[in-house]
């Protein structure tokens, strides 16, 4: 007898609505804790703030003009809500007829609005298409979290809208969909139940007077089968019957989420009314107890973090050691910056000194300036040249003389130097007009010079770091091997303390059984002499058979004890000798251990005396280094004394200068054999000392549980008594 659609009905479904006294109707879902505002987010819905009245003014904006765009008119009523529900989160439209336009002027400022939480458009009278393009803009929207449409006619194209949106849209948790007409069209109810299945956010749904028959109940069962969020389900007052109710019935099997579902006026038998009923209950208690279980993680996280804390404070701990070792490092830093200095202000003098230099050769000049005017003295310039070269030669076969031990190479450059003065003293006539040339090129060769020696004081700051470098590695290198053989003997102490406790109990256990030995052989003597007593006692007629017998019996027993005494004074004897051994070892060892001593104290004697050899080195690096100062000033001289030698005396001190380079090569090599030969001995040294101390501790702990188990063994045995007392 219901007209959907007619406005008797509409009024009817008003009253109905309004009035809740119909036998069996209850308020659908009286616990409403998804749409009551949380703590977290000061009332006004999940972070959603209530839309103050600018915003609100450009949201009636932007409707009115979307409404002009599509050639409507705004509605009034829609504009006099805006103005109302300025400040607030709920866009209530109940009762209020919205045209298509309307609509979609509301799907399209829905598509990004934030503000709006609930929406209320129950009994709208809303048009198929207009209910599609509102359901349209909600697909996107992130904010609406109750939706409610009840009481607008809603049927195939409303209900594959609907399916859209549950698929789609990801913060709606409250749908009502009373008074609808969606299970009319099984093919458009069962797009919306597809849509209910693959949706993960809907917590409430009500779809009570919707005309769903038992086959719409089975495409809810399956969607309520792929639901894992769901947890209110009102389905009363529908045509669900006996095959909807049993296909709902089963699907709860699957369904974990499920904690009410509603199934008054279906015709559902009461059989399966009561065990929808206990289905609910177990999904409560289920419920209960995953609350229960998400505590014991909230607990269990906070003791993760708490232990998360106390490592973060061991690292604080260790980026704190980290740090001093850096500033260590930076101590030694700053010492080996020092050392660079020093070098450094040796580089400021050897610079000075080509200062020096470049001060000689502008006088040089100055002197080949003079010498164009001295042009027609060329005679007794060439006499004082030729006895200058017969001085330059006896000079330069001195110095060949020198160096003859040190390289055949440079006594063949210093001929060839001299033969090349020759010449060039031969050719002095002919080569006046060249002299200032010759001047230039000098400068410039001199400015070669001076770029070589700023290379060679740069390659020596380079090779001192590294050295440097080297001997910091080095030092770490032979403080972790004195850490790790620390290491090893502690654990090998301990081992052998585990050892020597074990056999120590062993060698007790055996002690006590030859104990219990003694005192039966005391007790079977004693028991003997008794029984000898009582016999001579009682038997007086046969004494002398008696005493033969007991004399018999005695000296057996006698030989019998005098045979262990001789075992037991040889397994002493024998204990002895080990002893003697075991001291003689003893003092092997100890021999070993001096000479092993000794051993040590040559090799640190053999250590200072390479560190001694290294200081005298640099000693002699040193001198090298101040006599080819001094040779370069002395060649310094010659350039002043004589200004056509310049060339020959340039390549002298090219010569020097690669002697020089020669030298700290030679140097840095026998820095680094010393090196190495440092290390191989501290190698040597740290395994004699771990031999020495482990042969030490295992013979010193065997000699004194040796001594100790023999002295029990006597002082326990019978043989006691022979020894002397202390």
């Amino acid at each position: 007898m219901r007209e959907r659609g007619g406005v008797l009905v509409l009024c009817a479904r008003r009253i109905t609505s309004n009035n809740c006294c119909l036998p069996g109707h209850t308020p659908p879902f009286p616990d409403q804790s998804y749409l009551r505002p949380s703590s977290a987010t000061g009332g006004q819905g999940a972070g959603v703030r209530p839309m103050p009245a600018a915003e609100m003014d450009d949201f009636r904006r932007s409707y009115i003009r979307l409404c002009k765009e599509s050639g409507a008119e705004p509605q009034e009523s829609v504009l006099q809500h805006f103005q109302e529900a300025t400040g607030k989160s709920r866009m209530d439209f109940a009762t209020h007829s919205l045209s298509v336009d309307t609509c979609g002027a509301l799907g399209k400022l829905l598509q990004d609005e934030l503000q709006f939480t609930e929406i209320v458009l129950s009994d709208c009278m809303l048009s198929e298409e207009g209910a599609k393009l509102l359901l349209h803009g909600l697909c996107t929207n992130t904010a609406v979290k109750s939706l409610d449409l009840k009481g607008n006619n809603l049927r195939a194209m409303g209900a594959e809208a609907l399916g859209k949106l549950l698929r789609q849209n990801k913060s709606i948790r409250s749908l009502t969909l009373e008074w609808n007409n969606l299970g009319i069209w099984e093919e458009s109810f069962a797009l919306f139940c597809e849509g209910l299945g693959a949706n993960s956010t809907l917590q409430r749904l009500d779809l009570r007077n919707n005309q769903i028959n038992h086959q719409g109940a089975g495409e809810l069962s399956m969607a309520l089968k792929n639901n894992s969020s769901l947890q209110e389900l009102d389905l009363r007052w529908n045509n669900i019957g006996l095959l909807g109710g049993r296909a709902l019935l089963n699907c709860l099997h699957s369904n974990r989420a499920l904690r009410q579902l509603e199934l008054a006026g279906n015709n559902i038998p009461s059989d399966i009314l009561k065990a929808v009923d206990q289905a609910m209950e177990h999904n409560q208690e289920r419920q209960n107890i995953l609350c229960k279980s998400r505590n014991m993680t909230r607990v269990l996280s906070k003791e993760v973090l708490c232990l998360k804390e106390e490592k973060a404070k061991q690292f604080l701990d260790l980026m704190d050691t980290i740090d001093r070792q850096r500033e260590e490092i930076t101590r030694s830093n700053r010492v080996s910056a020092t050392r660079v200095g020093q070098l450094q202000e040796a580089l400021t003098e050897r610079h000075s000194a080509l200062n020096s230099l470049k001060a000689k050769l502008q006088m040089t000049q100055a002197a080949l300036a003079l010498s164009e005017e001295k042009v027609h003295s060329l005679g007794e310039l060439l006499s004082a040249a030729k006895e200058e070269q017969a001085r330059l030669v006896e000079s330069h076969a001195k110095e060949l003389q020198q160096l003859k031990k040190d390289s055949a190479d440079r006594e063949a450059k210093l001929q060839c130097d001299l033969s090349a003065v020759n010449e060039k003293n031969l050719l002095l006539r002919t080569e006046v007009d060249e002299l200032e040339r010759k001047g230039k090129r000098q400068q410039e060769q001199l400015f070669e010079v001076k770029e070589a020696l700023t290379h060679t004081t740069a390659e020596l700051k380079l090779r001192a770091a590294q050295a440097e470098e080297r001997l910091e590695m080095e030092k770490r290198r032979f403080k972790q091997s004195l850490e790790d053989a620390e290491s090893l003997r502690l654990k090998e102490v301990d081992q052998m303390t585990r050892y020597l406790e074990a056999t120590e109990h062993s060698l007790q256990e055996r002690v006590q059984r030859l104990e219990n030995v003694r005192i039966g052989l005391e007790e079977e003597l004693s028991h003997v002499k008794a029984a000898a007593v009582v016999e001579r006692g009682r038997v007086e007629e046969e004494l002398i058979k008696a005493k033969n017998q007991a004399r018999l019996e005695e000296q057996q027993r006698l030989e019998h004890l005098e045979e262990k005494l001789r075992l037991m004074t040889q397994s002493r004897d024998e204990a002895q000798n080990y002893c003697l051994q075991q001291k003689q070892a003893v003092a092997e060892a100890l021999g070993k251990e001096s000479q092993l001593s000794m051993q040590l104290e040559g090799l640190k004697r053999r250590m200072e005396e390479i560190q001694q050899e290294l200081s005298s080195k640099e000693q002699e690096k040193v001198a090298e280094v101040n006599k080819v100062r001094v040779e370069l000033q002395e060649q310094i001289g010659h350039l002043e004394a004589e200004r056509i030698l310049q060339e020959g005396l340039r390549e002298k001190i090219a010569a020097m200068e690669r002697q020089l380079k020669v030298l700290s090569s030679n140097h840095r090599e026998a820095l680094l054999d010393k090196d190495s030969e440092i290390s191989s001995l501290l190698e040597k040294l740290r395994v004699r000392e771990a031999e020495m101390s482990r042969m030490k501790e295992e013979e010193a702990q065997r000699a004194s549980f040796l001594q100790n188990a023999i002295l029990t063994y006597v002082q326990g045995s019978p043989l006691s008594s022979f020894l002397p007392k202390k």
